[in-house]
């Protein structure tokens, strides 16, 4: 079964803008899958994961691009990245827009290429596992806290238990998953493991320790929603305080964690400056806690967090589906532990959003108020002591969490159901 990915126009705008398509993400997304799904009967499609073209793309990049002459898809393309200089000398010289379509999985390693070789010639996309709304058949745009726009959403999206949400959130967002049912998710996951740490991670000079950096990716796992703290991270793996980030940094560049960075304005005052960091595919992040079902893992002492981390992912998938590669998304913690789980900051508007796991949670939006300072004209004498901002406004904030339909919590805020992200 083929799963319809909402990511497919902004695809199709880069084929007719760039030479070049470039799209990157974890490993087993479905990038190969939704690009041959796309691509023309003219279009040649040849993948770098066999060892034999693989040598011949790196031996004679050159007679390698007259064997696959454009338009081309090359699959895992970081494997020669020899083929980098070539490929730009070929678009400078045809300048014809869709002619290369690449793929990558070792983001940190391509991108590196790409920025010195394909400059200004190469639109980029990011993309991650099916989203909650890719599976139910909908294609929505990016979340915002548009109530107009949430209610249209309640005739398309089909209304979801807390159980079924904890099923959605063990089994995880790989296609794999849902396209075959017969698929065990145990062996998916362990077999994702080895392939990931054998293939992308084996060569980097930053890993000494197969071994540690998977028990580095558990610990990051067992830590999903929290802020990021390197030297408590390297201390229950045992490395180093500077290793523990660089490790951290390719989780993030293999798309496998996002960090949320801070909000922050000059108007606010104690502001905690450490991000926080979100496993992207639950599945994953379940398997390596060892959750042995859905129904442990909704009783157990991390529901909160993997509602929360499966509610924060979807959100950024869904930007990420139309192209934005770095989502408007932010959090805020400051020094009195006063937080609030989510923000989403666009065109000056700032929209706080809580996340919680009951059907109606009390109070969840009694820390919105320590942003109404950023709506206030600074003073003149904050303004001479280099402490003036940028006068932001408030938005309608949102509580996603379990009630039976969107409802208002008072003037400014509303209940949103968590199946409607």
């Amino acid at each position: 079964m083929y799963y319809e990915r909402s990511i497919a126009p902004v695809i199709q705008k880069i084929n007719e803008t760039f030479p070049v398509l470039i799209v990157t993400g974890p490993r087993q997304v479905g990038k190969t899958t939704l690009l041959t799904h796309l691509a023309g009967r003219e279009r040649k499609i040849v993948s770098l994961d066999n060892p034999t073209i693989r040598a011949f793309a790196k031996s004679d990049p050159e007679l390698f691009l007259q064997r696959y002459a454009p338009p081309v898809l090359i699959d895992e393309v970081q494997y020669a990245p020899e083929l980098f200089d070539y490929i730009k000398v070929y678009v400078d010289r045809e300048k014809q827009c869709g002619d290369f379509w690449l793929t990558g999985s070792q983001t940190f390693r391509m991108m590196k290429r790409v920025t010195e070789s394909l400059a200004g010639r190469a639109g980029i996309v990011r993309m991650e596992g099916l989203s909650n709304s890719e599976i139910n058949g909908n294609h929505f745009p990016a979340f915002t806290v548009d109530i107009p726009a949430l209610m249209d959403r309640m005739t398309a999206a089909p209304q979801m238990s807390i159980s079924e949400i904890f099923t959605r959130i063990y089994k995880g967002s790989m296609p794999r998953l849902y396209e075959n049912e017969q698929v065990d998710r145990a062996q998916y996951y362990e077999s994702y493991l080895e392939t990931y740490i054998s293939r992308d991670i084996k060569d980097l000079s930053q890993v000494g320790d197969e071994t540690t950096f998977l028990n580095f990716m558990a610990v990051v796992a067992a830590r999903t929603a929290t802020n990021v703290n390197y030297e408590a991270l390297a201390s229950e793996v045992g490395v180093s305080a500077p290793t523990a980030k660089q490790w951290l940094s390719i989780l993030v560049s293999s798309g496998i964690v996002a960090l949320i960075q801070p909000y922050s304005n000059n108007a606010l005052k104690r502001v905690i400056k450490a991000p926080r960091m979100y496993f992207l595919d639950t599945g994953l992040c379940a398997h390596l806690t060892r959750w042995t079902s859905a129904e442990t893992l909704e009783r157990g002492a991390m529901d909160g967090a993997f509602f929360e981390t499966w509610v924060v992912s979807e959100i950024y998938k869904s930007y990420l589906n139309q192209g934005k590669s770095q989502p408007p998304l932010y959090f805020y913690r400051d020094s009195n532990k006063k937080e609030i789980d989510l923000i989403i900051y666009q065109d000056g508007v700032v929209s706080p959003i809580e996340i919680k796991k009951n059907s109606a949670p009390k109070d969840a939006t009694k820390n919105f108020s320590v942003l109404n300072p950023i709506e206030k004209e600074p003073d003149a004498d904050s303004i001479s002591a280099g402490a003036a901002h940028l006068k932001t406004k408030i938005g309608i904030g949102a509580v996603i969490c379990m009630p039976p339909d969107l409802i208002p919590v008072d003037q400014k805020n509303w209940y949103v159901p968590a199946w409607l992200i």
